[in-house]
């Protein structure tokens, strides 16, 4: 499958087959690392610049690590380290970028931003999170639940909290077209956008999944495979909107009620950070602001389901170093190639 030149913008643009074939090399990209094979001759030479308005550990790492496994020169723009969208247009930017660099990460606020750079750079722009999509997380996900149940199709995966913005959307997608049954359960006013959700509903219909949207814990915990959350309040949210959200998504918390209600062999996961416990700044200051001992998650639920969210966590990398190395075409034939 020749994906070199695509941007990875958003897995509404990608198909179930090319999706998988992101999974496929990443496995395979995973196990060439486990081997300690030298890959850095794939895409020696290479540069890419990571433009990261918002700021992050696993994302930043995960492309910093994939592209030096690759051979490639990475230059790391913060929030402070470049002009885009302040002195210097996004348009001018990308003309830029993309003279200078084989692919440009954008990791920040709307998805018009990252639309607009892929609009103009020249080369492949990878869309490392938006206010309204993630999709570089769902390859993570999706290859963690591969090696927790084989093939995914038909499991029931479950997301609990705020379903409105990017992690709810991304999996709502990505779970339509790889044929789960996808399950976002939260109040109402923070179910997916409508016109999404008609959208997913018709992937799902076409590729045997489903998609149901329910303010129910006991329904939609009750035979799950993969229950999922996320923090409740987004990078670069007002800290005024902790009141609301604690008081609305509460009872959407992960414990283990839920988990047990689950099948036997599910499996949590968390994009993290979590607010498992009061071990972090935030965690503390809401926690003794709200009388919490945790938020999202219950601290004897992540610690007893750790294992699969740090292999979420750790296949950022291997599924990121997919996505640069296919757009910038290697193909999965030649990766294999190195295997011993």
């Amino acid at each position: 499958m020749n994906l070199k030149g695509r941007h990875f913008l958003t897995l509404k643009d990608y198909s179930a087959e090319e999706i998988n074939y992101f999974l496929d090399l990443a496995a395979v990209l995973k196990e060439v690392k486990k081997a300690g094979t030298d890959t850095t001759g794939l895409l020696r030479g290479k540069n890419v610049a990571l433009i990261f308005e918002k700021t992050s550990t696993r994302t930043r790492c995960s492309f910093e690590v994939a592209a030096h496994d690759l051979g490639m020169g990475t230059t790391y723009l913060d929030p402070d380290g470049s002009q885009i969208g302040k002195k210097e247009s996004i348009a001018d930017t990308a003309n830029v970028l993309g003279r200078m660099f084989d692919g440009i990460e954008y990791r920040g606020y709307g998805q018009e931003i990252v639309e607009e750079l892929a609009a103009n750079a020249g080369v492949p722009v990878w869309n490392g999170l938006t206010n309204e999509y993630h999709p570089t997380q769902m390859l993570a996900d999706m290859l963690t639940a591969r090696e927790y149940f084989g093939d995914v199709k038909g499991l029931k995966f479950v997301y609990m909290g705020d379903a409105r913005y990017n992690m709810g959307n991304s999996l709502m997608i990505v779970c339509s077209k790889l044929g789960l049954h996808f399950t976002a359960c939260a109040p109402k006013k923070y179910f997916p956008n409508a016109e999404l959700v008609e959208q997913c509903k018709q992937w799902a219909k076409e590729s045997g999944g489903s998609i149901t949207l329910t303010e129910d814990v006991e329904f939609a915990s009750k035979g799950a495979h993969i229950v999922y959350t996320d923090v409740w309040v987004s990078m670069g949210e007002p800290d005024e909107v902790w009141t609301e959200r604690i008081n609305d998504l509460s009872p959407y918390k992960v414990t283990m009620d839920v988990m047990n209600r689950a099948e036997s062999n599910a499996i949590f996961m968390h994009c993290l950070p979590a607010f498992h416990d009061k071990k972090t700044k935030i965690g503390k200051e809401m926690g003794d602001r709200f009388g919490f001992e945790d938020m999202e998650v219950t601290d004897e639920v992540f610690q007893k389901y750790a294992k699969p969210v740090f292999d979420e966590a750790e296949n950022r990398m291997h599924t990121i170093k997919a996505v640069m190395a296919a757009t910038l075409g290697i193909d999965i034939g030649k990766v294999k190639t190195l295997q011993v």
